[in-house]
Formats: C-alpha cells, sequence, structure tokens
C-alpha cells in the first residue's frame, strides 16, 4: 500500500478534505454563537387582519418561555407549536428575519357558536377550540351547537344551510343539534323546537322544512307565540305542540288531540 502513490495521495486528500471541512464546521459553529444573532425581537401579525382577540401578555407568558436558541439554532416549528397553543391562534407560521428576527404570522379563530356542554367553542371554519366565552361574546350572544365527534364541520355545513331555509319567515337557528342517531334538532329565534330527523336524501331535510315554512303563517295567525315543539319527521303531515295543546297536522288540515 505505502508503494502505491496513487492510494497514498487519494488517503491524503480524503484526510485534508475532512480537515477542512471539520475547520468549516468549526468556523459556522463559532460565527452562529456570536451575539449579533441573538434574537432581538419577535414581530407577530394578524394572517390578513390585525389581531383582534389574541392577548400580548397571553403570547408573553405561553409561547415566548417556549423558544430556544437564536436566528440559526431556533426550531421554526418548535416556535409554531408554540404559538399555537396561544388561545384564539388557529395556525401560525414562522420565518426568520436577518440577522436577529423571527417573523409570526398568526391566523386566529373566528368564533361561530359553542360547542356542546363542556364550555368549548366551534369557528366557522368548523374547529373547536377553547378560550373565553365572554370575549367571545363580545359581538352579542353565540348559538349552540352540538354532535357526535368528528361532525363538527357538517354541524356548521348544516347551520349555514338552515340559515337560508328559515329566512323567508325572518327565523334563524339558535341552537342545532345532532343526536348520535344523526337526527337533526333546530331551535329558532322565536323560541319553537324544530325535529327535523335524519337525512335519507340530500333534500329531505329542506323538503320538511318548506312544508313548515308553507303553513308557518296560519300558525302564528291562530297559535301566535304559543308554539313550542313541531315534529317534522312524518312522511306528510307534521305535530305541534303548544303551550296546553298538542295538534296532528296532515296535508288536508289540523286536527286537535
Amino acid at each position: 500500500m505505502w508503494q502505491d502513490v496513487k492510494m497514498l495521495n487519494a488517503v491524503a486528500g480524503t484526510l485534508v478534505g475532512l480537515v477542512a471541512l471539520a475547520l468549516l464546521a468549526s468556523c459556522l459553529w463559532w460565527l452562529a454563537q456570536r451575539p449579533m444573532f441573538t434574537l432581538k425581537a419577535i414581530r407577530i401579525e394578524g394572517q390578513e387582519a390585525p389581531l383582534r382577540r389574541v392577548s400580548k401578555s397571553t403570547v408573553r407568558s405561553t409561547a415566548l418561555p417556549r423558544i430556544k436558541g437564536n436566528f440559526f439554532t431556533a426550531n421554526l416549528d418548535a416556535v409554531r407549536f408554540a404559538f399555537e397553543a396561544v388561545p384564539w391562534v388557529r395556525k401560525a407560521t414562522v420565518r426568520r428575519e436577518w440577522p436577529n428576527r423571527l417573523i409570526v404570522t398568526l391566523e386566529e379563530h373566528e368564533p361561530l357558536g359553542t360547542w356542546g356542554q363542556d364550555g368549548r367553542l366551534v369557528s366557522v371554519k368548523g374547529d373547536v377550540f377553547v378560550a373565553n366565552l365572554a370575549e367571545a361574546e363580545e359581538d352579542g350572544d353565540l348559538p349552540e351547537f352540538a354532535g357526535p365527534d368528528g361532525s363538527e364541520k357538517e354541524v356548521v355545513a348544516r347551520y349555514q344551510e338552515l340559515l337560508t331555509w328559515f329566512a323567508p319567515a325572518n327565523l334563524s337557528p339558535d341552537s342545532v343539534q345532532l343526536s348520535g342517531r344523526y337526527a337533526w334538532t333546530v331551535k329558532l329565534s322565536n323560541g319553537m323546537t324544530v325535529e327535523l330527523g335524519r337525512e335519507q336524501t340530500k333534500t329531505t331535510l329542506q323538503e320538511r322544512v318548506n312544508r313548515l315554512l308553507a303553513v308557518y303563517p296560519q300558525l302564528v295567525a291562530r297559535l301566535q307565540d304559543r308554539i313550542e315543539n313541531v315534529d317534522l319527521r312524518y312522511p306528510n303531515g307534521m305535530a305541534l305542540r303548544a303551550s296546553g295543546m298538542a295538534f296532528g297536522m296532515e296535508k288536508k288540515g289540523a286536527v286537535a288531540k
């Protein structure tokens, strides 16, 4: 081997290269530790609009203590996770800004209503999250939603449909619930509870709502605000309960029971 000049040159070249790489790595490590790269500022901004509900004090107490390292060594995924743990933050994106800053862009949850009985909220995008209910209701009381785990987006989509369906009667849903058997129940802004039942086809629920709206003016004229419950789970009619009375209605008319 020692008489093989080509082999010796190759070994020497490899050793020199390794030493050079080690020196380069050492220089880079030394450079990365210089004080000029210590994080001096973290700028926080809203994704599309100024942040409304994310609190500076909460960011300081929740996110900032979890950020380690400097401009080069800070783990951006860890920084993102730290900010996404802050109440009201739906999503965070993080980037570096030379030589000693991080730019954090936050997307806030936009609350749509409450979810279930444990104080959680659901957003307009169907995300369930935990935040201060009083802050969520700054613009007014929120509708109530409930459903099986994993049905959040379906319930939110149904709420938007119900808003449209009941609009001709100047009614809106105050509560939308999907049972464990996937039956729908709606409480309206006039206090009336409507049992819509299960969705058998894509048009089942809308047809049932239309059936109610077709006779709703007559019901209001006759019973005024005494209607408590309407059960639309019948193929050709409905059952009503008003204060002190119950009715069964078919297409031909109503019969008191």
